[in-house]
C-alpha cells in the first residue's frame, strides 16, 4: 500500500501547533513531504529560540505518521528557522524564566573524548574516515578499509554518513530496500560480510536530497541509533567530506574511537586534511592517522611511475604534526573500475598487491585501536581537594 502526502498531511493536522494554538500544517510548519516505498521523510520549522524545547512535538509527528497503514519507518527533523523568517507571528515567544543561581564549580575531571557521549548498544568501537575536501577517494578507502578490517576477523559494519552523495550502494553493489524489526528498527543490508546502512537505500540514485542541517542531523542519527547493527567490533562510518554542522554534530555526539584522515599528495588537498585533523581534535576524537589516497600513478602498459599529484605531501604532514602516517594507495586502473562495479578491490582481488595495501592499513588501524584503548583505560582521574 503506497502512502501520499496528502495521507500524511491529514494526519499530521492532528497535531497541535507550539501552546496549543492550531495545528502545525495549517501554522506552515510542516516542510514538502517525501514519501516512497513506506518511508517518509519531512522536517518541521520552529524558532530557533525555541528548538530545544519542541522535542516533544517532533516526536508525536514521527509516532502519528508511524501510525498510518504502509508507513515503515519516517524520519522527522526540527529546521530552526532564524529571526525573520516568518514563524514568529506563528508561535509566540514564552516569557523569560527566572535567572537561576549560578551553579557551583564542579571538581576538575579528565577530558575524555567519549565524555557525556551515548554508546550504541552492540558496537564495540566507531571510527570516522573523513576529508577536508570531496574527490579525494574517501568513500572508496573507507569501503576497502573496513573490508580489509573484516579480513583481519573482525565483525565489521559501515554507515554511509554522506546524506548528499551516498556511494555505499555503488561502491558495495547493494540493490534493494533495508526491511524493518517491529516496523521501527531497521536491518542493515548486508554485501562481503559487511553490515551497511545508507540513506541510498531508501531513496533513488538520482533524487536529490534537498535538506537543511538540522534534517541531515536527524536522519544520520536515525541510521545510527535505529539500526539493528550489533554485534560489531568496529563501525566504519564514511563522513560527509569538509568541516561542517553534520560533520561536527557527528564528532561531539558520536563516541568514535578514532578518525582517519583521507588526502591526497598535493598542496591543496593537505590544507582541507589540516582543517579536519583540527576539528577531531577540538572535540577530543583520536586521530588514528592519515592515508596518502592517489599517491602515485604506474602505467599499465609500460610500468612507469607518475607522481601526478606529487608524492609524499601527506607523510610529511603527518610527521609534522605528530599523527600517524598508514599508508599510500596508488592511483590504479582496478581500484577504480571495481568499485564503479561494485567490488571494491579487496573483495574482488584478495590477493592483488592493492588488496594488500587496504589490509595493511587496516592492520595499522586496529592497532591503533589498541593503543587508544589501553591508553583510555590505564588513564587515572585525577582528584582535587578545594
Amino acid at each position: 500500500m503506497s502512502v501520499t502526502k496528502e495521507a500524511v498531511l491529514e494526519r499530521l493536522k492532528t497535531i497541535s501547533g507550539p501552546d496549543f494554538s492550531g495545528n502545525i500544517v495549517d501554522l506552515g510548519m510542516v516542510s514538502e513531504i517525501f514519501a516512497a516505498d513506506g518511508k517518509v521523510f519531512f522536517s518541521i520549522t520552529v524558532p530557533a529560540a525555541r528548538a530545544q524545547e519542541m522535542e516533544p512535538l517532533r516526536a508525536a509527528a514521527e509516532r502519528v505518521v508511524k501510525e498510518i497503514p504502509g508507513v515503515a519507518s519516517a524520519i522527522v527533523a526540527l529546521t530552526a528557522e532564524k529571526k525573520g523568517g516568518g514563524m514568529e507571528a506563528a508561535v509566540p515567544p514564552r516569557p523569560a524564566p527566572r535567572p537561576a543561581a549560578p551553579p557551583r564549580p564542579a571538581p576538575h575531571a579528565p577530558a575524555s573524548h567519549s565524555q557525556g557521549k551515548r554508546g550504541v548498544p552492540g558496537i564495540e568501537a566507531i571510527i570516522a574516515v573523513a576529508s577536508g575536501k570531496g574527490g579525494v577517494g574517501k568513500s572508496t578507502t573507507a569501503v576497502n578499509l573496513a573490508l580489509g578490517l573484516a579480513a583481519l576477523g573482525l565483525k565489521v559494519g559501515l554507515l554511509d554518513a554522506d546524506i548528499y552523495g551516498p556511494s555505499m550502494p555503488r561502491l558495495l553493489g547493494i540493490r534493494g530496500r533495508p526491511q524493518t524489526r517491529d516496523g521501527k528498527i531497521l536491518q542493515p543490508m548486508e554485501n562481503y560480510g559487511l553490515k551497511v546502512m545508507s540513506i541510498g537505500f531508501l531513496v533513488e540514485e538520482e533524487t536529490p536530497m534537498i535538506w537543511r542541517g538540522p534534517m541531515v542531523i536527524s536522519a544520520l542519527t536515525q541510521m545510527l541509533r535505529e539500526v539493528e547493527w550489533g554485534p560489531l567490533d568496529v563501525l566504519v562510518v564514511d563522513m560527509p567530506p569538509g568541516t561542517g554542522d553534520a560533520q561536527l554534530t557527528m564528532a561531539q555526539q558520536v563516541p568514535l574511537a578514532g578518525a582517519v584522515i583521507v588526502s591526497t599528495p598535493q598542496d591543496l588537498a593537505l590544507i582541507d586534511a589540516r582543517k579536519g585533523l583540527n576539528m577531531f581534535r577540538k572535540v577530543d576524537v583520536p586521530l588514528l592517522g592519515i592515508v596518502e589516497n592517489m599517491s602515485y600513478f604506474v602505467a599499465p602498459d609500460t610500468g612507469k611511475r607518475y607522481d601526478i599529484f606529487g608524492h609524499g605531501g601527506a607523510r610529511r604532514e603527518a610527521e609534522r604534526l605528530g599523527v600517524p602516517f598508514l599508508g599510500e594507495v596508488p592511483l590504479v586502473m582496478d581500484i577504480r573500475e571495481s568499485s564503479d562495479g561494485g567490488r571494491p578491490v579487496v573483495a574482488a582481488d584478495p590477493q592483488g598487491a592493492e588488496a594488500a595495501i587496504y589490509r595493511e592499513i587496516a592492520t595499522r588501524v586496529r592497532d591503533r585501536l589498541a593503543q587508544e584503548k589501553a591508553t583510555a583505560e590505564n588513564a587515572v582521574p585525577s582528584i582535587v581537594f578545594e
